[in-house]
């Protein structure tokens, strides 16, 4: 039956052509509405159950080879020996030639005219064949919508085929080429379903062996997709997409967006059925939040078909999603890992909180039929962030919904450990400055106490470090030189290590600067690196303090080509070892990077810091009170 040119099939000469055109003609049939205008000649095609026309017999095709001069492709003369040609190929060929219609089209679109107008003089073959198409093309259609079919006598494959070219004029693309007759027609197929399928928003008039294929595609796809075989579930539904499955489409954004695609992802058909709305809508929401500023019509457009209790969780999740404030929860044990997940990464460790939901993955239960995929975590401001698309390839590769099969690889980590990637230019070129206190033995919840005073002493929400900015300076007027509180990110540093870490500090003054250890390390050590080894403003500069139960033990500072040390610096940590020549310091920062986190056991999370949101807080000034007849600069907006 026509449902079953859904499989591929490489021998064009053994394939069916009667039972496929046969069920096309049926289906063509079976979907015509009560209301569609017809001619007699569609009428007489729908009563007979047949689009085509008497076979061909090997006399005429023949002389039609005769006249054209050449022998037809395998397919074509296959096709020609069950119907001498074809109504309705797709939506906008009327009539399809037999032998007394196909033509060598010799330019008559004039359209090699318009393509060699852009040519140059010396264009080689490659450039050329769009033009030459249209001198040398057998032309197919007879009847049709502005849309031409040629086949290319030129395009040959070793099995003798010529490849198929579509051209539409109100498709701005190049021809479209299919392999061979027996393709051209397989899409024609698909093109007829697939118009059927969205004419007036649902499928055709009655179930026919193509769509029941069809879903029963749908349905190996989505068993497969549940095991973990996402390319092959993606293959089905590409093919039960490409015949208008209104499922299919929906099914497949589930898989595009792990895969880190975002344009044209709306889940289509999915998204406002109450049953999948908490998590489909959020990776939608999120999307228009963060490209539309002024209007949410584009959205609620796309939305109109929702029912009331879908429209107002959509505004209640855009605004959370525009906030900053919305937690993504699922149900069971599943959802107990996303709530140890969104912990592990509020304070910084992603790759833990990755971790943790790839181990329950595999109890994660869709919330229907159509479910492939937990999704609604991509527009948690703490776990979207730990989205790659080679952790989303490793989540789609792991079973999970009750199905069994092969575990992935893990991915890797986005966190190389240590302290030595500040040492690597970022790709902004943003990072040539840094400064970051490290306090052991205690929680990062427990940093503002000890770096900060009053209502600074309070962590706000999870931020980006440009959000937590932003907030800091909306409103402030008074700026002041000796005014140096750190915008800090807080996290967990290994080992029992916290950290407060300022990605874009002030101007570095070597006369001024008051380190925070000794005020951050009541009963316990604190470190303290600044780093400008790399900066663009000014000479480069390096200071690290350690400070423990209240009082610095020892600190080094390079600045202006010379360092000044304090108290008893251990030998691995010696300045000597790392600063030669002046014009090497840069060369210094790595190598000194190495032997702090060596020396304290202490690591930084790279992908937090630079990509992730964290909790902020404002320190205390970095800068000592100005003494008797020192000058400062404030100034003052407004």
């Amino acid at each position: 039956m026509a449902g079953d040119s859904i499989g591929r099939m490489t021998d064009t000469t053994a394939f069916d052509w009667r039972s496929f055109l046969r069920g096309w003609s049926g289906e063509w049939a079976d979907s015509l509405t009560g209301g569609e205008v017809r001619d007699e000649d569609d009428e007489a095609a729908r009563q007979a159950r047949w689009l085509g026309f008497p076979p061909a017999p090997k006399e005429r095709i023949a002389a039609m080879e005769e006249r054209l001069g050449r022998r037809m492709p395998p397919s074509y003369r296959e096709f020609l020996k069950v119907s001498d040609g074809w109504r309705h190929a797709g939506g906008f060929v009327r009539l399809l030639a037999g032998t007394e219609d196909a033509r060598w089209h010799e330019n008559e679109s004039e359209l090699a005219d318009m393509a060699e107008e852009h040519l140059d003089e010396d264009a080689g073959p490659e450039e050329r064949w769009e033009a030459d198409i249209w001198r040398r093309g057998l032309q197919l259609d007879v009847e049709s919508d502005s849309v031409h079919v040629l086949m290319d006598p030129e395009d040959v494959d070793e099995d003798g085929e010529w490849a198929v070219y579509t051209w539409a004029s109100w498709r701005a693309a190049p021809p479209e080429r299919h392999a061979n007759f027996l393709e051209f027609m397989r899409e024609m197929h698909r093109e007829f379903h697939s118009l059927r399928a969205h004419r007036g928003g649902g499928g055709p008039a009655s179930a026919d062996d193509t769509t029941r294929k069809s879903d029963a595609l749908l349905e190996e796809a989505r068993r497969e997709a549940l095991r973990g075989g996402w390319e092959r579930a993606r293959e089905a539904l590409d093919e039960a997409e490409r015949y208008g499955s209104p499922r299919a489409a929906g099914l497949d954004d589930q898989i595009r967006r792990l895969l880190g695609q975002t344009s044209g992802v709306y889940f289509e058909g999915l998204v406002t059925d109450p049953r999948y709305a908490p998590e489909l809508l959020p990776p939608v929401v999120a999307e228009h939040a963060a490209h539309s500023y002024r209007s949410d019509s584009t959205l609620m457009l796309y939305l109109r078909d929702a029912d009331d209790e879908v429209v107002a969780l959509t505004r209640t999740m855009l605004d959370q999603v525009r906030n900053g404030t919305y937690r993504y929860t699922a149900g069971g044990l599943f959802g107990e890992a996303v709530d140890r997940a969104r912990e592990l990464a509020r304070w910084g460790d992603t790759d833990g909180a990755w971790r943790a939901l790839m181990d329950a993955l595999p109890l994660w239960e869709p919330l229907g039929p159509d479910h492939l995929v937990p999704l609604g975590w991509v527009a948690d401001p703490l776990l979207g962030p730990l989205l790659t698309p080679e952790r989303g390839r490793e989540l789609l590769s792991t079973p999970r919904g009750g199905r069994t099969g092969e575990a992935p690889e893990p991915a890797a980590g986005l966190d190389p450990g240590g302290l030595a990637w500040l040492a690597e230019p970022d790709p902004g070129g943003n990072r040539t400055t840094y400064r970051f206190v490290l306090v052991e033995g205690v929680g990062p919840e427990e940093l503002p106490a000890r770096l900060a005073d009053g209502q600074d002493a309070a962590l706000s929400e999870p931020l980006t470090f440009w959000e937590a900015r932003s907030r800091m300076l909306d409103g402030r007027i008074v700026f002041s030189s000796l005014d140096d509180r750190a915008l800090v990110a807080v996290g967990r540093a290994g080992n029992g290590w916290s950290f407060a870490f300022d990605g874009d500090p002030a101007p570095f003054n070597r006369q001024r600067l008051l380190s925070p250890a000794a005020a951050a390390c009541a009963g316990t050590r604190a470190v303290v690196v600044w780093s400008g080894l790399r900066s663009w403003y000014g000479e480069p500069f390096f200071h690290l303090s350690v400070a423990q139960d209240g009082a610095e033990r020892y600190a080094f500072t390079f600045a202006d080509g010379e360092v000044r040390r304090n108290g008893e610096i251990p030998q691995a940590l010696d300045p000597d070892r790392f600063f030669h020549a002046p014009g090497d310091a840069a060369e210094a920062e790595r190598p000194l990077l190495e032997a702090v986190a060596a020396e304290f056991g202490v690591s930084l999370p790279r992908h937090a810091v630079v990509n992730g949101r964290l909790h902020t807080f404002t320190t205390r000034s970095w800068t000592r009170p100005p003494r008797d007849g020192e000058r400062y600069a404030v100034l003052q907006l407004g």
